[in-house]
């Protein structure tokens, strides 16, 4: 590849020269920052991006420039209703998606929540890993019979993974005490796993699949967290910075934030990426079960890109949410 990425680039940086007239992608998750940058940055190239948002009254406010946008260099965008959070509205927004019979080039499932206090989503699942990885995982497989050759489907991860492999025998925390973060590290850990299994099983016919973490940025995700806690954990991770010698943590702006979710979708090589995880526009490398946990050192797991604990995960969330795939 002639242009090299890092951890600083810029979504505009990344897809410069980039041309996406006659593309179709859909994003989820743009009422707020990642997900609004990912989808105006698409649809500013020409694509015609569907943006999946729980609350469209909160998303049509945060978008309100990307139509503009798009409508000045040949592109297209509109907003559909999703909730992850409800089985009901998942299905609902797949079968309007499948009635159209429209193609997709990408999907990128961005939404996701972190840190919630213990609680359930509609169906009665964990509220992170069901809106993160079990509403995602319906919801794709309802539309992955859209998504045509060539086509790549980029999960939202996070270096959130390392904090929790997935428990396939409580996955409800019906027996392990509640910790957000722990919960939360779960739920990651099952985005970059669906992205192993549903790239193995669609690879065959040109449809790849990776998982993204976007790096430390300052979003709305952060809003279950009690005030001083990002302070805290900043400082904790400072001082551990400190004693390697290395600068304190900067956190990403959001088109930094956002710029490897469409490296990812549309300008690294699908055979570089697929099956993978990736982090400041490049591939992530494998760490060790006891690499310390800092939310901006490099590395994922290798539990999270393990092939059989995918497929335990795949098989398991179909038990869950009681449909085959």
């Amino acid at each position: 590849m002639a242009n090299v990425f890092g951890a600083t680039s810029t979504t505009d940086e990344v897809l410069s020269g980039v041309k996406l007239h006659g593309n179709r992608i859909l994003v989820t998750g743009v009422s707020a920052g990642i997900g609004v940058e990912t989808a105006r940055s698409l649809a500013a190239r020409g694509a015609h991006v569907v943006g999946a948002a729980r609350d469209l009254t909160k998303a049509e406010k945060a978008t309100a420039q990307i139509p503009k946008d798009a409508a000045a260099n040949g592109g297209q965008f509109e907003l559909i209703q999703l909730d992850l959070a409800d089985l009901k509205s998942v299905r609902t927004c797949a079968g309007e998606l499948a009635a159209k019979n429209e193609p997709f080039d990408l999907v990128i499932a961005n939404a996701g929540v972190m840190a919630t206090p213990f609680g359930h989503t509609a169906d009665g699942f964990e509220t992170q890993f069901g809106t993160n990885h079990l509403g995602h995982f319906v919801f794709v497989n309802r539309i992955a019979p859209l998504m045509r050759t060539g086509s790549r489907l980029i999960n939202l991860a996070s270096s959130g993974h390392r904090f929790s492999n997935v428990d396939l025998e409580d996955p409800n925390f019906e027996r392990t005490p509640y910790e957000p973060f722990v919960a939360y590290g779960r739920s990651k850990t099952a985005n970059i796993l669906f992205s192993v299994a549903f790239d193995e099983r669609h690879r065959q016919r040109g449809v790849r699949a990776a998982a993204v973490h976007p790096g430390g940025i300052y979003t709305e995700l952060g809003r279950h967290m009690a005030p001083g806690q990002i302070e805290a954990m900043i400082e904790q991770m400072n001082k551990q910075l400190a004693e390697e010698g290395k600068p304190p943590f900067q956190p990403k702006t959001i088109p930094q934030g956002a710029a490897t979710s469409v490296w990812a979708g549309v300008v690294a090589p699908a055979e570089d990426v697929g099956g993978k995880y990736c982090e400041n526009c490049h591939v992530g490398h494998v760490v060790a079960d006891d690499f310390v946990i800092s939310a901006i050192s490099e590395g994922v797991r290798g539990y999270a890109l393990d092939s059989a604990n995918a497929a335990a995960l795949w098989k398991k969330s179909e038990e869950m949410v009681g449909e085959s795939f």
